[in-house]
């Protein structure tokens, strides 16, 4: 059994910040715990706004505190996001996250994250062999 608290996470190298620092990530279960996906809080920071775009992996997130929107930038479709709304990424759907307070998320992502990735350029992350190539 893997239990583990945001609190022990604090500080570790399971907490990674975002280059920009619009986020953080604190990431509780990871590629080696053995799970076949990773599982995260993640903080969205109020006044911010993220150009995502997982082509390498799916994503589902559930707000639990805060408020904000997530914008499909094919169709430019606008959905709010507060406590209670989720959203999957079922079509590596490139997007915007803008977060008007802080947002408190909580994301499952298949393939499993390894710990460290932070989006590249292209807002991706990288596949699990390709990290430190």
């Amino acid at each position: 059994m893997i239990v583990r608290t945001i609190e022990e996470i604090r500080g570790s190298e399971r907490e990674v910040f975002a280059e920009n620092r619009n986020w953080v990530s604190r990431r509780l279960v990871l590629a080696d715990d053995g799970m076949g996906f990773s599982f995260h809080e993640t903080v969205i920071f109020g006044g911010t706004e993220t150009e995502i775009w997982y082509k390498n992996h799916y994503e589902a997130v559930y707000c639990i505190e805060g408020e904000g929107e997530v914008e499909t930038t094919d169709d430019g479709k606008i959905f709010p996001i507060r406590p209670g709304t989720m959203y999957a990424l079922n079509r590596h759907d490139r997007h915007l996250l803008r977060a008007t307070r802080d947002m408190r998320l909580v994301c499952a992502f298949n393939p499993a994250l390894v710990g460290n990735e932070v989006h590249r350029e292209d807002g991706s992350y990288p596949l699990p062999d390709e990290i430190n190539k």
